[in-house]
């Protein structure tokens, strides 16, 4: 099952081991069982402080095994094999059920333990969603730290009939005590918000007692977090507030053109981006969204939290990035995680063998129907120019695949569904002006970014496509505050470029705070 190469990378690992670990297999005489029991035996045979047990005749779901520890009370289990991006999970569910500590924030593993009530988490995810393992990981962790917590990770792809009982189209799909509590990417951090109810008040009465920061990033993603670097590195009191660390980049895939770099994964690099600011002294104040932007007489700007709180800086620079842009027609809104998708990597395996569309002819929209062709039965490609806007090699690849159909001068003017999902689509022909509709059962919506930037109409000048209008050194229209990133005017939208304008932004911060009368201007004159 595993390649000689991840048995030695997993032996490492396992060598971290501090108590025995049991894994207990539940399983049939079908195939997925017997490549289920070939996997825990290679896990097995890599630690003298692993051992597997089989049972044949439970009431749970086949093929899955639970991790578990004698002498502690740990409901863990995987439902399914934890292959592709699911391995890490497994790995880390062994170390954290095996004593291995993990690198949390200590208050945060804290208030995990001191959850109060039973909590049993199910969670559907498919093996090439990049966004799962963050929710697999946090609530393993969690089920390990707290007894009264319950949590199975199970194979979307592989219990195909449970899925679409519980019309579930979209991963990670999380149910809480057998109804949904949420989908998407989620945090340890954000989990435990939802459950501890009190979390979000004592984090805004936190925040509402921090002191002026000199630099005072808002966002924190590639931009943000060059951003932040930046500024700790001058020695100034720098902080960032960010709706979620990361940004898109945990929603990306592939990463392929991040110079020095040859290969990585958007989730990966998001947490690299978030150690290397935190070996700053940098206040992360994460899960806060931004609502507001003040300014006062004396170039003190605030910034206004959705949590009722508020942050001020001498400076601020803006990064607050883009997310996908909808197509803004009737039922798309309706059938979101119903058919409705964003994320080809992460849902596709969902619609295996069913009819798909992609709507968007750019590299992104080309790219997923190639990806989603060796998956479902049948690809609509639907772009509204009269020509595919992708890279040439992409096109080519695309119109070699006969199971693709590509409509250009197509303007989609409707989602149709049976109130529960989606079962069709509606287009113009821009050309003869007349509709049409296509049978299917997913929509994956690829049409570009739109700007975070709302919260800031009428406060500075934003272009008309919402992006906040920079100058070369990163100066927006308000003195003292900066932007960088996939929110401002700066063109081509890529990480690389937006590291690049956080780590200007903020250098231009640190000029115009000496070149003012703040402390930091003092400080440097002495």
């Amino acid at each position: 099952m595993l390649e000689d190469d991840l048995k030695t990378q997993l032996k490492g690992y396992l060598e971290r081991l501090q108590r025995p670990v049991v894994l207990v297999a539940s399983v049939d005489d079908g195939t997925k069982s017997a490549e289920l029991l070939e996997l825990l035996e290679d896990i097995r045979t890599q630690s003298d402080k692993v051992s597997v047990e089989i049972r044949r005749d439970d009431d749970q779901r086949k093929p899955s095994f639970a991790v578990t520890s004698p002498g502690h009370d740990i409901d863990l289990r995987f439902a399914g094999l934890p292959m592709g991006h699911e391995f890490t999970s497994l790995v880390l569910a062994l170390l954290q059920a095996g004593g291995h500590p993990s690198k949390a924030a200590p208050a945060l593993l804290e208030q995990v333990a001191n959850l109060e009530g039973e909590y049993r988490f199910e969670t559907y995810f498919s093996q090439s969603c990049q966004n799962c393992p963050d929710v697999v990981q946090a609530l393993n962790l969690a089920a390990v730290l707290n007894p009264g917590i319950h949590h199975v990770a199970i194979d979307g792809a592989l219990f195909q009939e449970e899925v679409d009982a519980r019309e579930v189209m979209s991963v990670p799909t999380v149910f809480l005590n057998g109804a949904l509590f949420d989908q998407g990417r989620m945090s340890l951090e954000q989990i435990v918000a939802r459950l501890d109810t009190g979390a979000a008040q004592r984090a805004a009465a936190g925040i509402a007692g921090k002191d002026l920061f000199d630099v005072l990033v808002v966002g924190g993603g590639p931009a943000g977090a060059a951003a932040a670097v930046y500024a700790a590195r001058k020695g100034i009191n720098t902080g960032v507030v960010a709706e979620r660390f990361g940004g898109q980049v945990l929603d990306t895939m592939a990463i392929e053109n991040f110079i020095s770099v040859q290969e990585t994964e958007g989730p990966r690099l998001a947490a690299q981006l978030e150690a290397h600011v935190r070996q700053y002294d940098v206040d992360i104040m994460n899960l806060q969204r931004a609502e507001a932007l003040e300014q006062d007489a004396d170039g003190i700007t605030t910034v206004r939290l959705a949590s009722g709180a508020s942050v001020r800086g001498r400076t601020v620079v803006l990064s607050t990035g883009a997310r996908w842009r909808q197509m803004g027609v009737p039922g798309e809104d309706q059938y979101r995680n119903k058919g409705v998708a964003y994320c080809p990597h992460c849902d596709g395996p969902l619609f295996k063998g069913k009819r798909v569309a992609v709507v968007g002819g750019g590299n992104s929209g080309v790219e997923a129907a190639i990806d989603l062709a060796g998956l479902v039965a049948h690809v609509t490609l639907i772009e509204y120019d009269d020509k595919l806007r992708a890279d040439e090699v992409l096109q080519r690849k695309l119109r070699s695949l006969a199971n693709v159909r590509i409509i250009t001068s197509a303007q989609t003017t409707e989602v149709l569904g049976d109130g529960s999902r989606v079962n069709g689509l509606v287009y113009r022909d821009r050309a003869g002006g007349d509709s049409h509709r296509v049978e299917l059962e997913g929509v994956f919506v690829q049409i570009g970014l739109l700007p975070n930037t709302e919260w800031l109409k009428g406060t500075l000048a934003l272009s008309p496509r919402g992006e906040i209008e920079v100058d070369a050194a990163g100066r927006t229209s308000l003195p003292g505050v900066f932007a960088a990133g996939d929110a401002t005017t700066v063109p081509y939208k890529q990480i690389v470029i937006a590291m690049g304008e956080g780590a200007k932004a903020a250098l231009g911060a640190f000029d115009h705070l000496i070149r003012s009368s703040s402390p930091v201007a003092e400080t440097a004159a002495a």
